[in-house]
Order: C-alpha cells, then structure tokens, then sequence
C-alpha cells in the first residue's frame, strides 16, 4: 500500500482561492493578463496547498517544451562547464531551461540526441560531439533547430555553428613565439579527426611555414591533460628537442607545462615556451600564467542563445566566428623564470 500523499492540483487552487482554474493558470503564466489581487489569491492558496504548476502537461497545452537540449562532449573541460553556466543564464532570461546530457568528445551523439527528442525539446546545442545524418534529417523535418559549438561535420547543413577564431588565434600564437625568438617549435593535437584542431594546426603551420619556418614537430595529446603529457615526455626527451610547444587547447597545455616543470626541471619561459588555446581560468593561475588565445565565450553563449531563439533571423544559418584576444603570459616570456 502506497503512503505518497495525494499531489495537490490546479483545481484544488482555484477552489480554495474562489476563482476559475482558467485563473489559476494565468497567475502562472509570466505575461498573462490578470489583476494583481487575483494572482495574489491564486499564490497565497497555491502556497497553503503546497501546489506547483506541472510544466510538462502546460507544455503539451502550448505545443513546446520551454526546454534546450545540450550534449557536451568533454564536460570534465573547464572551458565547457563555464560555457553552460554562461547559456544557462542566458537562455534563463529568455523563461528557458537546459537539459544537458553528456558524452563523447567529437564522436556522433545518437542515444543522447534521441533521448533529448523524446522530450520534445525545443531546440538542440551541441558542444564538442556530432549529430548523424538520420538525426540531422530528423531535427530539419521536424523543425528542430540546432546549433553547434565549436564543432562542425558534413550534417550541419542547414544549421548554426558558434566558433572561436580556430585560424587567427594560432597565427598569432605563431607569431608571437617567433618574436619571441622559438625556433624549434612543436604542435599538440587534439583528436585526429575533429575539425577544430585540423583548422588550428593548419592555420599554425601555414604562419609558421610563411616565416620560412619549417613544418613543426607534432605530437597527439588527444584534448585531454593525461595523454598530454605523456606526449610531451616523448618531446622532451628527444636528442633535439623542441624550445616550444604550441597544444591545440589549454588542457593541454597546462599537462605539457607540469610535466616540463616538475619532471623535466626546465625554465618554462626561459627555456621552452609553451602556449595553449581557450584561455580556461587556471591559465591565469601564478602556478602556470600561460600564454594562450582567449574565447570570447560571453559573446558566443549569447549568440548560441539567440539562433537557437529565433533561428529565422539567421537565415541562411552561416557560421558564426567570434574573434577573442592573445594573452600573453609568462610561459613565453624568454626574459625571466617563470
């Protein structure tokens, strides 16, 4: 035999109140027209019932959810956590809510993105990870819209994608390490595959081959701190070994420059400059002031908020390139120890 106390409902509120369940419903619902003495009222009894509005059954009312679903490919990454703190906020201001699903970093989202249809989201984010072409069907034959951030395939056809500067930033970090006099230079990757990383390695190359530079040492580090440094084990332990790293993102970075220091003893700066991407907040850290390229991540939070709002204005959905900032910081700082 069950004890579950029997749930209060919208009738129950209108009765106890004295006004129409039509009443109890406006009083709920932000915008709606109804005088102040009655939404008092209905929240004084709703409050006394210890009633709530169920969202889900006023979702079927209105033909939408009120929710964005998101599947964040690498949610152990600081620079994504920050990011769905910033369009949580955001999107909360518009009166809608996330619901956030995790998985594989750019690998093909199928379980979550079938599961977040289920709920009949109103839209669909995806951060770091791939939609299929069936469910990329599915979402345009249904009028999903979906965005990507940071992250592009041969099914985005037809969809938004947010990015940061993925080929100025590198030819900046290129040029700042040549100033700074690096010449034995070395690029991490992150995944083999993922678009995001061909486009910074090979807008880093192509600066660095455009001074007369040659093609860098190049390791694989996987987006990941761990798999980094064990690559820049392999580096550093080279008979000519490089005077700087370029990683494809901070993470890396920041694995490369721990092992550089505590295992190696090398002066970072002085003796290899490291630089990084994304500019997470432990990059500002006085344990690691790493040189790196920043993301405008408010901006572009915003932006993925509005297309996935009001996808109609951005017809023909292009992509959308936001410009951030080179921090330079004293990983390359070739006139001190850091």
């Amino acid at each position: 035999m069950s004890n579950r106390i029997a749930v209060p409902s919208a009738h129950d509120v209108a009765r106890l109140a004295g006004v129409s369940q039509a009443a109890v419903s406006r009083a709920f619902t932000p915008g709606a027209c109804i005088s102040d003495a009655t939404r008092d009222k209905v929240l004084f009894a709703a409050k006394q019932l210890g009633y709530r509005p169920n969202l889900i059954a006023r979702s079927l009312i209105k033909g939408r959810s009120d929710i964005i679903g998101v599947v964040v490919g690498n949610a152990r990454n600081p620079f994504f956590t920050l990011a769905l703190d910033l369009l949580s906020t955001r999107l909360r201001r518009a009166r809608r809510h996330l619901l956030v699903f995790t998985g594989q970093s750019n690998e093909y989202a199928h379980v979550q993105v079938e599961d977040l249809l289920k709920y009949r989201v109103d839209g669909l984010i995806l951060m770091w990870t791939r939609l299929s072409p069936a469910l990329a069907e599915q979402c345009r034959k249904e009028g999903i819209p979906v965005a990507f951030l940071d992250s592009r395939a041969s099914t985005t056809e037809g969809f938004v994608t947010v990015s940061g500067a993925n080929s100025r930033g590198p030819a900046l970090i290129a040029d700042h390490l040549l100033q700074r006099g690096y010449r034995r230079i070395a690029f991490m990757a992150g995944y083999q595959d993922s678009a995001t990383n061909r486009e910074r390695e090979a807008a880093f190359t192509t600066r660095l081959i455009s001074h007369g530079q040659a093609i860098p040492m190049r390791v694989v580090g996987n987006f990941r701190r761990e798999p980094a440094r064990e690559a820049t084990r392999a580096l550093l332990s080279l008979n000519s070994r490089p005077d700087a790293i370029f990683c494809a993102n901070d993470e890396m970075a920041l694995g490369a420059l721990e092992v550089a220091r505590y295992e190696f003893g090398i002066d970072v700066g002085r003796e290899l400059g490291i630089a990084g991407f994304d500019d997470i907040g432990e990059s500002s850290w006085p344990t690691f002031l790493l040189t790196t390229y920043s993301h405008p991540l408010e901006e572009m939070m915003d932006k993925l908020a509005d297309v996935i709002l009001d996808p109609v204005q951005y017809e023909p959905r292009p992509q959308f390139v936001m410009e951030g900032e080179l921090k330079i910081r004293a990983s390359t700082d070739r006139g001190r120890a850091t």
